[in-house]
């Protein structure tokens, strides 16, 4: 089985356990980490508006995108030492949720933790991003609850007790 695991800063501990759980030792891993693009093009543009396109080795946009691989680096390994067995490690730059859904292709699974309002049951448990993957994955999803999940009384409508 081809398992893809969202390795998100903040939920990644609870995808990667669950994929342990879940998977056999047979089945091929990919830790999966996808920096948005937004960041480092704010900053570039920035840096073209206001101090014009002449001295690109000052450019903020390219600290942020070496820090930005640098980060995702250290959380792939992270991830990949919790998962403790075999595993291809991917970064992927670019709109956040399509990057996922396209990286998702071909899997027979799909790995990834709800990162909304996480203190009641529902739909404001998932994020923008993870609530488009949802709605167009390609494949099987396994949604985590990056911590214990919360009580049946936490759900909208639900009566008090």
């Amino acid at each position: 089985m081809a398992v893809v695991v969202w390795i998100v800063e903040g939920t990644w501990p609870a995808c990667v356990d669950a994929a342990r759980r879940h998977t056999s030792e047979d089945d091929g891993i990919v830790l999966l980490h996808v920096t948005g693009d937004d960041v480092a093009e704010a900053a570039h543009s920035a840096f073209a508006g206001l101090l014009g396109r002449g001295h690109p080795e000052r450019d903020p946009g390219t600290r942020v995108e070496h820090l930005a691989a640098a980060s995702a680096e250290s959380l792939l390994g992270a991830a990949a030492e919790r998962l403790g067995r075999p595993c291809t490690r991917t970064e992927r730059t670019g709109r956040v949720e399509r990057e996922v859904v396209a990286a998702a292709e071909g899997a027979d699974l799909l790995v990834l933790a709800r990162d909304g309002d996480r203190s009641r049951l529902g739909p404001h448990s998932l994020g923008p991003a993870s609530r488009f993957v949802v709605d167009h994955a390609p494949c099987p999803l396994l949604l985590v609850w990056p911590e214990p999940a919360p009580g049946l009384t936490t759900m909208p409508g639900a009566p008090p007790h």
